[in-house]
């Protein structure tokens, strides 16, 4: 399973000097009640660590270097207790070069109406601070978040867990590499792009390597090693051989587990984290790998089909926001138009994720009428119900674009006996007409990233941060 390095995030309170030490003695204390608490509530994914009281601009200039130069440090938490005076945060928030909060609260929920005085209203200025505070960030074009509210309530909390997830996985964009093993599906425009421009835009490495040296990584697996994965196949899903001859559904699961292992042993010592492959460029392999990707993507691997890379990033990237719960490489596969009934089945030929199941997946074996190669082993499965988002990355000539809507996600109505794959429904809250309309006059593809546990809000952020386009249909 690929793991997410431990972050924490750096929080500085802002104040200044006028009111005397004692006051910011207060402001500290009060700094220091508030991080400790956000780290006891449970709900912060990602540990807070209380840094200063920034009163100065040199403090807060060299506090945010120090962030950019720690590799642990995924961010910047900002809370202005008193009127700090914005020009103090000009030079450093120019420096910054990590995702920054501003939590816009107070260090009580109410107003002390017995006892208010000149003194809790010197000590007490968020109110204004937080103006002054965001208009400098808005001036500059700092794509900063804002979280208004107390501090101790748990949407407060969860809004800015969910930040803390968005950072990091902007922070690990730059560290996410894509194995290309063949090129792009032949005469296919969509799945095309730019490798340099995500690179420089996004953080991505795409790198293409030649089929016949993953087929040599795959050839070299054991039978040990095999046996070994076969056993855990048994134990976490049922094995269902069907009409099958018994030694050929072994063979095609084995044959599977090997492409399985060939593929993540070539990633893991390459330090790639996301990769394609291409039913067009199977020279060599004797399926095209199917089961294989599905457990990669359990794994927490990137995909994306026919070689299209942008696919393969984005489902990383999304991956390590949603701690790799219910997300997942998806593609628009057929549709039910009827009134009452208008809804997208996503699935795939075989690349189906299984964090989108919502029952015990099914090791079967069947042929595959395309890629002209042995008929695969695969997990076969039933999506889930809930709400989502589906997104997609689409490059043009001025740059790329997140294209995406909010959905709704079903059951299938009815069973597909004759379609032996996974399948996961849904319908853009906009509506199925009007979604798929604009989806195609903005120049979606067909390769999308469904997530039933992130938000168009996370999006927003996210392309905020990156500064692309978010094309968000409603």
């Amino acid at each position: 399973m690929l793991k997410t390095p431990d972050y924490e995030f750096w929080f500085a309170v802002g104040s200044q000097p006028l009111y005397g030490p004692e006051a910011l003695e207060q402001v500290e204390k009060d700094a220091r009640k508030l991080v400790d608490g956000l780290n006891a509530s449970g709900k912060l994914p990602y540990k807070v660590v209380f840094k200063l009281v920034a009163t100065t601009a040199d403090s807060i200039t060299k506090f945010m270097k120090e962030v950019n130069y720690n590799d642990n440090v995924a961010g910047v938490i900002t809370w202005m207790h008193t009127f700090s005076p914005a020009k103090n945060w000009i030079r450093g928030t120019k420096l910054l070069q990590k995702p920054l909060l501003h939590l816009a609260t107070q260090m009580l929920d109410h107003i002390p109406f017995d006892t208010i005085d000149f003194d809790y209203m010197n000590l007490n200025q968020s109110a204004h601070g937080d103006r002054e505070y965001d208009y400098i960030n808005a001036r500059m074009g700092v794509p900063d978040k804002i979280v208004y509210g107390w501090w101790n309530d748990p949407e407060v909390q969860e809004e800015i867990a969910d930040w803390e997830k968005v950072a990091v996985g902007y922070n690990e964009s730059f560290h996410i590499k894509i194995a290309r093993f063949g090129d792009t599906m032949r005469d296919v425009a969509v799945t095309e792009g730019d490798k340099v421009a995500a690179q420089i835009k996004l953080g991505w490495t795409v790198d293409y390597w030649p089929v016949p040296e993953l087929v040599a990584a795959v050839n070299a697996v054991s039978e040990d090693d095999i046996d070994k994965e076969y056993k855990r196949l048994e134990e976490n899903y049922d094995m269902v051989e069907g009409d099958n001859d018994h030694d050929k559904y072994v063979h095609s699961v084995r044959y599977q587990l090997r492409e399985y292992l060939g593929i993540k042993r070539f990633l893991d010592e390459k330090g790639y984290d996301a990769f394609t492959t291409n039913f067009q460029d199977l020279e060599g392999l004797e399926q095209l790998p199917g089961l294989a990707v599905q457990l990669l993507m359990i794994d927490g691997y990137g995909f994306g089909a026919e070689g299209d890379f942008k696919s393969a990033g984005l489902s990383r990237l999304l991956k390590i926001i949603a701690e790799n719960k219910q997300t997942a490489f998806m593609e628009d596969y057929t549709l039910d138009l009827r009134k009452g009934h208008q809804a997208i089945m996503g699935s795939h030929m075989l690349e189906v994720d299984p964090t989108l199941a919502s029952d015990k997946p099914r090791v079967e074996v069947h042929p595959l009428d395309i890629g002209d190669k042995a008929d695969p082993a695969r997990l076969v499965f039933t999506g889930s119900e809930g709400e989502g988002i589906d997104i997609t990355l689409s490059y043009f000539d001025d740059g790329y674009k997140f294209i995406a809507y909010d959905v709704d996600c079903a059951k299938p109505e009815k069973e597909m006996p004759n379609l032996p794959v996974a399948k996961q429904m849904w319908t853009p809250k906009c509506g199925l007409k009007k979604g798929a309309t604009e989806w195609m006059r903005n120049g979606g593809g067909h390769h999308t990233v469904l997530s039933m546990n992130l938000t168009m809000d996370q999006m927003e952020t996210l392309a905020k941060l990156f500064g692309i386009e978010l094309v968000d249909i409603k």
